[in-house]
C-alpha cells in the first residue's frame, strides 16, 4: 500500500512537472512568438523610419543642390556685372587715355612749333641785336663827328654843349609837365564836379520839403467904411496916435472894407496889423486905448517871435543859441525875400548843409548851425546900414559864436573870401534853397522870356525839328532829325546845346537838356 501510495506520489509529481515543463515550453513558445511579433514591428517601424529618413534627406539634399545652384547663378550674375563695369571702366579709362594721348601728341606739336617760333624769334632778335650794335656804332661815331663839329662851329666847349642841351631837356620837361597838369588838373576838376553834383542832388533828396511863397500881410479888413471915421477920429487924433505907437503908415482911402498898414519892418508891421484888428473888434478907439493895446500887443508878438525862433531851433536842432539869436530869427519868420519866408529858407539850408556835410565827413552839427543862423542879418538889414552878411557876422561876434560860422554868414555871398570848408557848404545850400521850383516868385514876362531863349538856343543847332521848354524851364526836350543826327553826334549835340545855355542864360539851379531821335518807318497796305 506504501509503495502504491509512493507510486501515485510519483506519478503526480511526475505529471506536476510534466505540467510544469509543459507550460514553461508554451510560455517560451509565446514569448519567442511575442518577440518575433515585437521585433517585426520593431523592424518596420525602422525601416519606415529609414525610408522617411531617406526621403528627408533626398529632400534635403535637393534643396541644397538648388540653394547652390541659385547662389551660383547670383554669383554668376554679380560677377558677369562686375565684369561688366571693369570692362566699362577700361573702355573709359582707354577712352581718357586716347584722348590724353591725342592732347599730349597735339601739346608736343604745340611746343615743337612754339621752339621753331622761339628759335626764329630768337634768330630775328640776335639780326636786330646786331642790327642795333651796328647802327649803335653808326650813330656814335655820327654823333661824335657831329659833336666834334658842332664844337668847332659854335666855339663851345662839352661843359657848355652839355649845358645848353640840359636847358633845352628842362624847357621841353617842364612843356611836358604843365601839359601833363593841366589835363590832369582838368579831369580832378570833372570828377569833383560829378562828387558834388552827386552829393547835391541826394542833398536836395533827402531833404525834400514843400515850400510855399508867403508875403507879410499888410491889409486889414474892416466890418464897413464907418469904422474908417472912427479910426481916423476927430482931426485925425486916433490915427496920429496909432502911427506914433507902431511907427508904421496906415492909409485909409477910398477902397472899400479895407485899411492899408505900410512900413519896411516886419515886426512893426506885424503889431500894427494885429493891434489895428483888435481896436476894430474892441470898439473903444481913442488914443488912450490905442497906446494900451499897441503896448500890449507888442508883448505878445514879442512873446511870438521868441516862440517861433526856438521851435525854429529846435526843429534844427541846434543848441546853445543866445535868446537875442533866438529873437532874431523868430523876426525872420516875417521877412520875406522874392516871396519865398526867410525862417523856412533858413531851415531848408540847415538841413541841406548837414546832409552835404556828412557825405564830405565834415561835422554835420556846426553846418547845420551856421546854415540856420547864415541869413540872420535880415533881421536888422533894415535898420543897419550895410549887407546881411556883414552885419549878421557883427551881430554874432557879440555873443562869442564860432569863427566857422562867423566866416560862413559873412562869405556866403562872396562879400569876403572864405577860411573854412563849411563857407561853400552853405553857399552851395543857399542856393539850392533858393532856386527850388515854387521857391521864389518870378514875373510871368520874365518866365516867358526864359521859356522863349531856352526854345531859342535848342532850336538855333542843325538838325532840330522842334523844342519845347516843360517843368517850368527845369527841362528843355529836343527833337532832332534821325536823318541828320547819328547817335554819336546826337550826343554831342546835346552837350552842345546844355554848354550854349549856360554861356548865354541865367537861371537858378540846372536846366536838364533831353534830346530825342527816333526813325519812324510808314508804310500803307493797299
Amino acid at each position: 500500500m506504501e509503495t502504491i501510495a509512493q507510486l501515485q506520489g510519483g506519478s503526480i509529481v511526475l505529471g506536476v512537472v510534466l505540467g510544469v515543463l509543459t507550460g514553461g515550453l508554451v510560455v517560451f513558445a509565446l514569448i519567442q512568438m511575442l518577440t518575433k511579433a515585437r521585433a517585426s514591428k520593431v523592424e518596420m517601424e525602422i525601416n519606415n523610419r529609414v525610408e522617411t529618413a531617406r526621403r528627408e534627406a533626398e529632400t534635403i539634399i535637393k534643396e541644397a543642390r538648388l540653394d547652390i545652384a541659385a547662389e551660383q547663378m547670383k554669383k554668376r550674375e554679380s560677377f558677369a556685372k562686375e565684369i561688366a563695369g571693369k570692362e566699362n571702366e577700361l573702355r573709359n579709362m582707354e577712352s581718357r587715355l586716347t584722348k590724353r594721348e591725342d592732347a599730349v601728341e597735339r601739346q608736343a606739336e604745340q611746343l615743337v612749333q612754339r621752339e621753331k617760333q622761339v628759335k626764329q624769334v630768337e634768330q630775328e632778335v640776335q639780326r636786330q641785336i646786331q642790327s642795333y650794335n651796328a647802327k649803335h656804332k653808326e650813330l656814335s661815331a655820327t654823333l661824335t663827328q657831329q659833336k666834334n663839329q658842332l664844337l668847332k662851329i659854335t666855339g663851345m666847349d662839352t661843359e657848355q654843349a652839355r649845358q645848353l642841351l640840359l636847358t633845352n631837356l628842362e624847357q621841353e620837361c617842364e612843356k611836358e609837365m604843365s601839359q601833363l597838369i593841366t589835363r590832369k588838373t582838368a579831369q580832378m576838376e570833372e570828377q569833383a564836379e560829378e562828387k558834388s553834383k552827386e552829393i547835391i542832388n541826394l542833398a536836395i533828396q533827402r531833404y525834400a520839403a514843400e515850400q510855399t511863397c508867403e508875403v507879410s500881410v499888410s491889409m486889414v479888413d474892416i466890418p464897413n467904411d464907418e469904422m474908417k471915421g472912427r479910426i481916423i477920429g476927430r482931426e485925425g487924433r486916433n490915427i496920429r496916435a496909432f502911427e506914433k505907437a507902431t511907427g508904421v503908415d496906415v492909409i485909409v482911402d477910398d477902397t472899400p472894407g479895407v485899411i492899408v498898414v505900410s512900413g519896411f519892418n516886419p515886426i512893426r508891421r506885424e503889431v500894427a496889423r494885429l493891434s489895428m484888428e483888435r481896436l476894430i473888434q474892441d470898439g473903444r478907439i481913442h488914443p488912450s486905448r490905442i497906446e494900451e493895446l499897441v503896448a500890449q500887443t507888442k508883448k505878445d508878438v514879442h512873446a511870438r517871435v521868441i516862440q517861433i525862433g526856438k521851435e525854429a531851433a529846435e526843429e534844427v536842432d541846434v543848441r546853445g543859441l543866445n535868446n537875442k539869436i533866438i529873437g532874431m530869427l523868430g523876426a525872420l519868420h516875417y521877412r520875406t525875400s522874392y516871396g519865398q519866408n526867410v525862417l523856412r529858407h533858413s531851415v531848408e539850408v540847415a538841413f541841406l548843409a548837414q546832409v552835404m556835410a556828412d557825405e564830405l565827413g565834415l561835422d554835420g552839427a556846426m553846418a547845420k548851425r551856421a546854415g540856420l543862423l547864415h541869413d540872420i542879418g535880415k533881421a536888422m538889414d533894415r535898420e543897419i546900414e550895410g549887407g546881411h552878411p556883414a552885419i549878421g557876422a557883427n551881430y554874432l561876434r557879440r555873443f562869442k559864436e564860432p569863427q566857422i560860422v562867423i566866416n560862413a554868414v559873412e562869405a556866403h555871398h562872396g562879400d569876403c573870401p572864405p577860411d573854412n570848408p563849411y563857407t561853400p557848404l552853405i553857399s552851395a545850400a543857399d542856393a539850392i534853397s533858393a532856386s527850388r521850383p515854387g521857391a521864389r516868385r518870378e514875373t510871368l514876362e520874365r518866365y516867358i522870356k526864359r521859356l522863349e531863349k531856352l526854345e531859342e538856343i535848342a532850336c538855333s543847332f542843325k538838325g532840330v525839328e522842334g523844342c519845347f521848354a516843360i517843368q517850368a524851364g527845369r527841362e528843355v526836350r529836343v527833337i532832332v532829325d534821325a536823318n541828320q543826327v547819328n547817335d554819336d553826334s546826337a550826343i554831342k549835340t546835346a552837350r552842345d546845346i546844355a554848354k550854349k545855355i549856360e554861356e548865354e542864360m541865367t537861371y537858378p539851379g540846372e536846366i536838364k537838356v533831353t534830346l530825342l531821335r527816333e526813325v519812324r518807318c510808314i508804310e500803307y497796305a493797299r
